[in-house]
């Protein structure tokens, strides 16, 4: 038998998973668009229940998270898991199984949440089958990448692995408990909590999707991609370490800053701001490593929109992870909370940094995978990088305003105590907003269609046998 086709890197899994991000990106941010058209034309709701905006935005969030987000994690993850063990994944069968395993999960999102099924929760609104299967799924994901890092060919656990194993054991733990229920029919249960408990265990899961999902996920994809398109090793490999633990440590606490003036207990509101101020500390010390990665190098910049978007990534990274812990400040969420504030500063996040950070990546591993030198045009990498962060500035810029604005005008009272606006007053103040914000989500979408061409032409200029000629030459080449 030959050895060397034995032990080459399982690409197949990873190139499944890294079409996919593409697609599901298109997908869920075009929804993306609709959902934010719906509120500047109201009219595009169509008058149809299933095409309501309250339908059609966890469809969005949902697509854009664990569609987009999670086939992107899932084609890191299981690449570098391979490159830096130096080892074939455990198990294709199992890889298979995830793969095929979490297109049903999104396919059966798809076709519930516009049905109207849905548990009611934030980023867990799937009803307790497809719970069963993404349990399923996630346990099969956790075998194949322990599975190969226990393997693995080297003594090292590279860092990348840290965040990306912690990733997937928090989010089980998370998807579990949050998730317990009361079935009482084939597409409905009940929550097995009640009242503040319910509301409690929910932002625990819900902001720790973020933190662990959203956040370590794409920090393990930062810490392999970031210098491997520098050319340069990490700036500190110690920090990197140091970042990790004091990660995971503090932000599993940050979640009761969602429940600032409820009925949760003040003692757990006032942890969860005291944990999310601490959180700024590990965060920043990411970031800056990875921004200082790039010491030498910062002339690659002019030349390079693949790493223009890793490093744009990291600044809006460090720019949400300062505005979060801002956010969780009890009297600064007075002004904030269930405005468009906190839906500028989840997008500041999620496009600023974990799309870009994922655009980035795939644009640096689809060339690998298929054998090729390079993406096929250079040129719309860099319209995509302008498209994607003109966008990204537009959106958030755009939501601090309405934040801001909705913030005040809803605490103005007269003289005699009754509100100086009305709810209303509030929306029209908004509209300007809302057509702005709708132009940089377009914008970012537009880059994301011009990402799935230039991946199509890359792929379809690709032959089968330089895929698997890749996968040999570097099984057992130094990462």
């Amino acid at each position: 038998m030959n050895t060397t086709i034995s032990t080459a890197y399982n690409y197949k899994v990873v190139r499944q998973f890294a079409i996919m991000t593409v697609i599901w990106g298109i997908v869920g941010m075009g929804l993306g668009v609709l959902i934010a058209s719906q509120l500047v034309w109201p009219d595009l709701n169509l008058g149809l229940p299933w095409t309501s905006f309250g339908r059609l935005r966890p469809l969005h969030t949902n697509a854009v998270i664990f569609a987009f987000g999670g086939c992107a994690l899932m084609a890191t993850s299981l690449y570098v898991v391979q490159r830096t063990s130096q080892a074939r994944l455990i198990s294709d069968t199992l890889a298979s199984i995830v793969f095929w395993g979490w297109q049903a999960v999104i396919v059966l999102a798809a076709i519930t949440l516009p049905l109207g099924m849905t548990s009611s929760k934030e980023y867990a609104e799937l009803e307790w089958p497809i719970d069963i299967l993404i349990t399923i799924v996630w346990v099969c994901y956790a075998v194949v990448f322990f599975g190969t890092v226990m393997k693995r060919k080297v003594a090292h656990i590279y860092v990348g692995n840290w965040f990306f194993g912690g990733f997937i054991l928090t989010v089980a733990l998370l998807h579990i408990v949050n998730n317990l229920e009361l079935p009482v029919s084939a597409f409905k249960s009940y929550s097995l909590y009640a009242g503040a408990t319910d509301a409690m265990i929910q932002w625990w899961y819900g902001h720790n999707a973020v933190g662990f999902f959203l956040t370590a996920g794409f920090l393990g994809m930062m810490y392999y991609f970031v210098p491997k398109q520098a050319g340069r090793p990490i700036y500190s490999y110690r920090l990197s370490i140091v970042h990790f633990w004091a990660l995971i440590t503090v932000y599993i606490w940050a979640g009761p800053h969602h429940l600032h003036y409820t009925a949760l207990p003040d003692w757990a509101q006032s942890l969860g701001m005291a944990m999310s101020l601490i959180l700024l500390a590990p965060s920043w010390g990411g970031m800056i490593n990875g921004m200082m990665t790039l010491s030498g190098a910062w002339h690659k910049l002019r030349s390079d929109p693949i790493l223009r978007f890793m490093v744009v990534s990291l600044a809006f990274y460090g720019m949400s992870t300062f505005e979060g812990p801002m956010m969780a400040i009890k009297t600064v969420n007075a002004l904030s909370h269930y405005t468009d504030w906190t839906i500028g500063h989840v997008h500041a996040g999620a496009l600023g940094w974990v799309a870009m950070i994922s655009i980035g990546s795939l644009y640096h591993l689809i060339p690998k995978v298929y054998g090729r030198e390079q993406m096929h045009s250079v040129a719309l990498i860099n319209t995509h990088f302008w498209l994607a962060t003109i966008g990204t500035v537009l959106y958030i810029a755009s939501l601090w305003v309405n934040g801001i604005t909705q913030g005040l005008m809803w605490r103005a009272v007269n003289e005699d105590g009754t509100l100086t606006y009305s709810f209303v007053e509030a929306l029209q103040a908004s509209h300007p907003g809302f057509l702005v914000r709708t132009i940089g989500g377009a914008f970012f979408f537009a880059g994301m269609l011009l990402m799935a061409y230039n991946a199509w032409r890359t792929i379809r200029d690709a032959v089968p046998a330089e895929c698997q000629a890749a996968a040999q030459m570097t099984a057992g080449a130094h990462v």
